[in-house]
């Protein structure tokens, strides 16, 4: 995880730099393309998970992404070294700029292309394999702190460490060290493959899901039992499913996909038609699907706005006082290094002091919801900070006629801070909830839901901004003459009204063992 990070992110960090200076991108239109990376990135982590979850497993699909991102990455290299590949440099937002050739974007789209699908490939996967590893559910909570940790901190060294090698030594010489990166993580990984436990696919359990559908409308008009042994608990190959004793009480209608009716059954026990009568597994499969489904979309609308204050810190930063002391000097793609700094700070602090101390006074760890919910106040914060620090940036940038405004970087680290506090509550958090939650033959996809959500985010953030840059003067591509403070308090209204869309999914939803239990105490007192 370290290594492949560390690669990933050590173009995916400066990226917008890189269009800026080498390809003679637009700033806004560079923000975009980062965007739609970063959306591809935690977007088709789910495409990888659902061919772990069925198909190849997940140390397979590892494997197989990590050299395609080996590929994708070697492009890039070729891209930073090879004249030939890049259009001839010009000044920062002159209108002489000569644009890249069809074949100049081919080759680095296509590079981007291979070390995006790569990333995504791995990033939740290793997730999962790692978690399999362990049978107690503290054991793996814990697993998701650390593993979580390792991304941020690879990822702060990479924004730190290759950022500063590709924008003070080379372009090449940085994007050589994520190959290099990716060629030790890779091999690290396989020079361990006998010691891990394998998890076997079980094939598509999404085929099972659609089962359930079809079978309750088939069955619509049949009345339900309140017998257990009218409901089917056998898997169709014959093999005893691990299943409650009762169907739950929510979403009764799909209660009959498991009910038993006149040759449903065959002569062995087995299912004579699978698109008709399906197990009580898959049954309540589908319903804790649909259950999650509303708190699952509530991080969408979190990250949204993360995703925003991600690519425009990074132009903020391009127009700041970027120096530190009389001779170093900031890369503008390193200040994203203070959330990832102090993500797996909060962490590892919350997970070796404050989560036991919480343990200790009230006899039970905190429980997922709790973490996100924090989680989403701390980003809504966030964007306030954002809002009047812009407009502070604003302000002095009309007494200057400079480009360059005479006002520390620094000024963004409280903004990245809180929103990389809030991610150490709400990301740990959400990967455990749907990990504790997801059906058994979904755990890659449990952990890869988090990553779609932020992979919507970004596309959903992407066209956000177009929106604003058609409708409004909020980011033209000066954005000293632009009100970006504006934006960051639309995105502050976004959050505190997901945030209250939140709090309703979560008080309404019951964790599975809760539910269990109450149904079990409803069928007895009946």
């Amino acid at each position: 995880m370290a290594g492949l990070t560390l690669a990933g992110q050590g173009w995916m960090n400066n990226l917008i730099v890189y269009m800026i200076g080498e390809y003679n991108v637009k700033s806004i239109d560079a923000a975009q393309i980062w965007n739609v990376v970063n959306g591809c990135v935690t977007m088709f982590p789910i495409l990888g998970a659902i061919i772990a979850d069925s198909f190849l497993g997940c140390f397979s699909v590892i494997w197989i992404s990590s050299l395609i991102s080996l590929l994708g990455i070697v492009l890039l290299v070729l891209s930073a070294t090879l004249d030939s590949l890049r259009p001839p440099p010009c000044d920062n937002g002159s209108n002489l700029c000569i644009p890249p050739s069809k074949l100049q974007f081919a080759v680095v789209y296509l590079g981007m292309t291979f070390a995006t699908i790569g990333a995504a490939g791995t990033r939740f996967t290793l997730g999962t394999m790692g978690a399999d590893q362990f049978n107690n559910p503290k054991h793996q909570g814990s697993f998701f702190n650390w593993f979580i940790s390792t991304l941020y901190i690879s990822s702060a060294i990479s924004s730190t460490v290759i950022v500063y090698v590709e924008d003070n030594v080379s372009w090449g010489l940085g994007f050589g060290l994520c190959a290099v990166a990716n060629v030790v993580g890779f091999a690290v990984f396989m020079f361990g493959s006998r010691f891990y436990h394998h998890v076997r696919p079980q094939g598509s359990p999404f085929t099972g899901l659609a089962r359930v559908v079809v079978a309750a409308i088939r069955k619509r008009k049949i009345l339900l039992s309140l017998k257990s042994e009218d409901d089917y608990h056998r898997a169709h190959d014959g093999e005893a499913t691990m299943v409650a004793s009762t169907p739950t009480t929510t979403f009764k209608f799909l209660n009959r996909a498991a009910l038993k009716t006149e040759g449903d059954i065959g002569p062995d026990g087995s299912i004579t038609n699978l698109w008709k009568l399906c197990t009580l597994q898959q049954v309540e499969d589908l319903k804790t699907l649909i259950k999650l489904f509303p708190l699952w979309s509530t991080g969408i609308f979190l990250s949204t706005p993360l995703a925003i204050q991600s690519s425009l810190a990074t132009l903020q930063a391009l127009t700041m006082d970027r120096h530190l002391g009389p001779h170093f000097k900031i890369p503008p793609g390193s200040m994203l290094v203070f959330i990832m700094v102090s993500a797996p700070l909060t962490i590892i602090l919350l997970d070796q002091f404050l989560y036991p101390a919480w343990q200790k006074i009230t006899g039970r760890f905190p429980p997922p919801l709790q973490r996100i919910g924090i989680g989403h106040v701390l980003c809504v914060l966030s964007m306030a900070v954002s809002a009047v620090v812009e407009f502070r940036r604003l302000k002095t940038a009309q007494d200057v006629s400079n480009s360059i405004v005479p006002m520390s970087v620094f000024w963004l680290v409280p903004q990245l801070a809180l929103a990389g506090i809030g991610e150490a509550f709400h990301f740990p958090g959400n990967t455990a909830l749907f990990y504790q939650e997801f059906p058994a033959a979904l755990k890659s996809t449990a952990t890869a839901m988090v990553a779609m959500f932020i992979g919507i985010a970004y596309y959903l953030s992407t066209a956000l901004v177009g929106v604003v840059r058609r409708a409004t003067g909020w980011l033209p591509n000066d954005i000293n003459q632009g009100r970006m403070d504006h934006v960051y308090w639309v995105l502050f209204v976004v959050g505190v009204v997901n945030f209250g869309y939140y709090l309703v999914c979560a008080w309404l939803y019951k964790y599975q063992g809760q539910e269990n239990v109450a149904d079990q105490s409803s069928t007895s007192n009946k």
